[in-house]
């Protein structure tokens, strides 16, 4: 009885392999026709499923989501940059940063299915794990490296501009008040951390049309930069960019 009792509570929980991953329902995926399979497998392999059925020659999509990131961060920049003429960058970064943050993402992958044939453990499934806003927007990304590997750049673009930039009206996005400020105050309450604090990094320009750089600080610790044309636009950029640091601490942690 107690041989049986260990043997339970100690055994490796089995990999879910939920949802069919074959050239089919990748290639409804992707939109496109696929070559090397076993890239977009790669791609939708999370990371707990090699601890909990670990394989010599499998590979989490950790890889491929740093490939797909930058992928996508050119590919939208691009399209913003050639769209927007008369903006400055303070407005693309702004508008990039609500096309490509996490929720964004997971909110692109939910559109596609993505969380329905994701491979991961039995325990992350159990829970939140097909629904993870990081686990999502990590495979989303994935899925955009795979394809640039398999079928080059211009199939890349062509998936992120169907399922990005394509599922929004651009300039209601850009309408769209985020107050990262707040955000951030609100996720260091919730930590029961110190209130972050900016400052003024740098002014340059002449008086009638100066730059504003600003910091953000937590505890004296420096955790974001953001500069625009005012002290408030830079506020905000930089608390965007505290905010993404912060959840890719959270992310490495998970």
């Amino acid at each position: 009885m107690i041989r049986r009792f260990f043997l339970r509570r100690f055994r490796k929980p089995k990999p879910v392999l939920s949802g069919e991953l074959n050239r089919t329902a990748i290639e409804r995926l992707t939109g496109q026709p696929i070559s090397d399979l076993s890239l977009y497998r790669r791609a939708l392999t999370h990371r707990s499923l090699l601890r909990s059925d670990p394989q010599p020659r499998r590979q989490s999509n950790e890889r491929l989501e740093y490939l797909g990131d930058a992928i996508l961060g050119m590919v939208v920049a691009e399209h913003l940059f050639r769209k927007f003429r008369d903006r400055d960058e303070g407005f693309l970064t702004s508008l990039r940063a609500k096309l490509v943050n996490r929720r964004a993402l997971a909110e692109s992958a939910a559109n596609l299915n993505l969380g329905e044939i994701i491979l991961m453990s039995e325990a992350i499934a159990s829970t939140t794990g097909r629904t993870s806003e990081s686990i999502l927007s990590d495979a989303f990304e994935a899925i955009i490296g795979a394809i640039y590997l398999d079928l080059g750049m211009d199939s890349a673009r062509v998936f992120i501009e169907r399922t990005v930039l394509g599922r929004v009206n651009l300039l209601d996005l850009a309408n769209q008040k985020d107050n990262y400020k707040s955000n951030l105050l609100e996720y260091a309450q919730a930590r029961q951390w110190p209130q972050p604090s900016y400052r003024v990094k740098e002014e340059t320009g002449p008086s009638h049309d100066k730059v504003f750089t600003v910091e953000v600080l937590l505890s004296d610790r420096l955790l974001g930069e953001g500069t625009a044309k005012n002290k408030k636009d830079a506020e905000q950029l930089a608390a965007s960019e505290a905010l993404r640091s912060l959840s890719e601490v959270d992310h490495a942690d998970t």
